[in-house]
């Protein structure tokens, strides 16, 4: 199997040491990625660790294909205990930073401890380096990555960082990179905040050599040739569609389509598009520079689930009012799916869908935690009830759009999954619209059939977060080019996929999740029938746990002990 190569570096930031650590029998067993971290932070941290706390560990790695010249592997992975969350989870992020980071020679970073004071971490083949950085408490995204170029001349794509609402413990700050790309769900920014680490930089020239087949060639010729609506409007190119089949959360989830779409819709994001924009050796470049000429205001989307959580799901038809959130949440550190959520929350609270100063007033006190801002700090699921709404959340964590109550398999997707709330843990939606061949389609009512391919999918998408591979490669990296490119044959990748989500699972059962946490706001035709035959697919007791027999590999003991 082809696989990352290179030791582990661990960092402890409160001790201010960094260790070399050989890891080569992990990672011929684990791929890279999303499995390489799962593996690493289900055997090194303790299962009952406060997610904000200094035995909270957080994992970066990238994969076997970020050695390629490949479309679609400008990626990399971070995995950690979530605080939105409170279960072991992994983001991942695109832009420029992959590359940069195997130039250290390392397969994986490991975050612990806890400073004293505000540091900067630079990680080079040379070694790591400490710098306190007092100065950029509340710094913006923006205003860190221009004083790391001024003073180490790393530009962005050798960063991530933190803005205010990282260092501030909101549950759902993001770690960003490459200035506006994001390891946006889950909180990770937080973990990083609390362990008081501003930014970490990663340099060198040290690539450690993974041989990848010619066939990445023929995949990356066909995705700059493809024509395709993402190449023009990115992730909303659905946004019509979605809203015209009712899977277009509104108004905090009380209707399933918007009537102000067309202000919002794909065709105003092209009309603001001003240059191409993409990730690291993809032809595809599907990002989306934005530019309003009236305002100046510049930004990178919004994309689609931006486009819901603060567009129809807090009342807003303006394409600028929208840039401008999504402009606010990379620039403070935020998820904008989780924020826009819980701000249309608060709107729904307060009958002000609609009120664009509101909401980026919202932005900036959330960031802050500043007045009402540090209550919606803690996400939906922790002041639903003080808000006098409903919990729209699975697991903690806000639903992205693709609305399961229209697309019922997406709807068992969300609630089976270890993240909570998110489409792409499955991503089961393509499948109900149809967005694919039609004999691979459902029809989007009921789950009949839907529970195994949900596991599947499940599998397969933890493979391309190891491998790393971008999920919009889905048209162009088939069952055999994968088999190829990481010469493994397609049922142990599978089998492989299993591993990484029993692991998550087991995780967060020793944290007490179980068949309860399966659960969502709103009624899905068989659903308990279908969250029965899902865990038997897997091997899984019916309460929603791992079996001890499935499981191998110890786990560092409980932080009290």
């Amino acid at each position: 199997m082809n696989h990352v190569r290179g030791p582990l570096c661990s960092i402890d930031v409160g001790e201010r040491t960094a260790e070399t650590e050989t890891i080569d029998d992990v990672l011929e067993s684990y791929l890279g990625g999303r499995a390489l971290g799962t593996k690493l932070a289900h055997d090194r941290i303790p299962f009952d660790a406060d997610p904000l706390g200094a035995e909270n560990r957080l994992y970066f790695a990238t994969g076997p294909m970020q050695h390629s010249t490949m479309s679609f592997t400008g990626r990399m992975s971070a995995t950690g205990v979530s605080p939105l969350t409170d279960g072991l989870l992994s983001s991942n992020a695109g832009g420029f930073l992959s590359r940069n980071f195997t130039g250290t020679g390392y397969s994986a970073v490991e975050i612990t401890g806890a400073s004293d004071e505000l540091v900067i971490v630079h990680v080079t083949d040379d070694g790591v380096e400490f710098e306190t950085v007092p100065e950029l408490a509340e710094a913006t995204v923006p205003e860190t990555c221009e004083y790391i170029e001024d003073e180490h001349g790393l530009g962005s794509e050798h960063t991530t960082v933190i803005g205010p609402a990282g260092e501030n413990h909101v549950r759902f700050a993001s770690i960003m990179t490459s200035e506006e790309r994001a390891f946006g769900r889950g909180g990770l920014g937080a973990v990083l905040g609390a362990k008081n680490v501003k930014a970490i930089t990663f340099d060198g020239d040290s690539t450690n050599e993974v041989e990848i087949p010619p066939v990445q060639m023929e995949i990356h010729g066909e995705a700059a040739q493809a024509e395709h609506p993402m190449k023009d409007q990115g992730t909303t190119s659905v946004a019509e569609y979605a809203n015209m089949v009712e899977a277009l959360p509104s108004y905090y989830f009380s209707d399933l389509s918007f009537e102000g779409i067309d202000g919002i819709s794909g065709d105003r994001v092209e009309e603001k598009k001003y240059k191409k924009g993409t990730c690291s050796s993809c032809a595809f470049a599907c990002k989306l520079p934005t530019r309003d000429e009236e305002s100046g205001l510049e930004t990178e989307g919004p994309e689609y689930e931006t486009l819901m959580a603060f567009g129809s799901n807090s009342g807003i038809d303006d394409i600028v009012d929208l840039m401008k959130s999504n402009k606010l949440c990379d620039e403070y550190g935020l998820d904008t799916i989780s924020a826009g959520d819980t701000v249309a929350a608060y709107l729904a609270s307060e009958d002000e869908f609609g009120n664009a100063d509101l909401i980026h007033d919202l932005v900036e006190k959330i960031a802050h935690r500043e007045g009402v801002g540090d209550t919606l700090a803690e996400g939906v699921d922790r002041i639903h009830d003080e808000l006098g709404v409903e919990n729209w959340s699975v697991k903690g964590m806000e639903f992205s759009a693709h609305d399961g109550r229209t697309l019922n398999g997406q709807g068992l997707a969300f609630a089976t999954s270890n993240r909570g709330a998110d489409h792409m843990y499955a991503e089961f939606y393509p499948y109900e619209y149809p967005l694919v061949d039609a004999d691979d389609a459902f029809d989007k009512a009921g789950l009949e059939g839907k529970p195994p391919k949900v596991v599947e999918l499940e599998n397969i998408n933890a493979i391309k977060d190891s491998a790393v591979l971008c999920k919009f490669s889905r048209d162009f990296v088939t069952e055999e080019r994968i088999e190829t490119l990481l010469d493994a044959d397609y049922d142990d990748l599978l089998s492989l996929g299993g591993e990484v989500v029993a692991m998550e699972r087991h995780f967060n059962n020793q944290r007490g999740f179980d068949r309860g946490d399966d659960s969502l706001p709103y009624e899905v035709p068989g659903f308990e029938q279908g969250l029965d035959e899902y865990y038997a697919e897997r091997g899984w007791n019916d309460d929603g746990t791992v079996p001890e027999s499935q499981f191998e590999g110890g786990n560092a003991a409980p932080a009290d002990d």
